[in-house]
C-alpha cells in the first residue's frame, strides 16, 4: 500500500515538473523579438546634399518569429525623407531588410542590409540618372 502511494506521488510530481517546464517554455515564446530603431539618411552622390521628399520603402526579408512558431515575418514600411534627407522608422524586428529609395531626378536605389543593433543609421547616396541611348 505504501509502495503504491509512493508511486502515485512520484507520478504526480513528474507531471507537475513537466507542466512547469511547458509553462516556462511558453513564456519564452511570448517574448518580443529584438527590435531596431532605423534611421535612413539619403544624400546626393554628386553634391552630398540631402535629398528631400524621397520615398523610402523598407521590407523585412528574413528572420523568424518564435511567437508564430518560426513562420517568416513579412512586413513593409513606407515613408518619405524630411528636408534634411532623413527618414525615421518605428522599431522594426532585427534581421535582413531590403531598403529601396525612389527620388525624383535620381536613380532608384535598392540594397539589402543585416540589422542586429538596437539603433542603426543607414547612409544612402543616390546617383543622378544615366543618359539615355538610342540604337537608331
Amino acid at each position: 500500500m505504501i509502495r503504491a502511494q509512493f508511486g502515485i506521488i512520484e507520478y504526480m510530481r513528474s507531471k507537475w515538473v513537466l507542466g512547469l517546464a511547458c509553462l516556462i517554455f511558453a513564456a519564452g515564446l511570448r517574448a518580443d523579438p529584438p527590435m531596431t530603431t532605423l534611421t535612413i539618411d539619403v544624400k546626393s552622390a554628386e553634391s552630398g546634399k540631402a535629398v528631400e521628399r524621397a520615398s523610402v520603402v523598407v521590407k523585412f526579408v528574413s528572420g523568424r518569429d518564435k511567437l508564430k512558431l518560426y513562420k517568416k515575418i513579412r512586413t513593409t514600411w513606407e515613408t518619405r525623407t524630411n528636408e534634411g534627407g532623413v527618414a525615421k522608422l518605428p522599431p522594426i524586428p532585427q534581421g535582413k531588410i531590403l531598403v529601396q529609395v525612389i527620388a525624383k531626378g535620381f536613380q532608384t536605389f535598392g540594397q539589402t542590409y543585416d540589422v542586429a543593433e538596437e539603433e542603426k543609421t543607414i547612409e544612402i547616396k543616390v546617383n543622378p540618372p544615366q543618359p539615355q541611348y538610342s540604337a537608331h
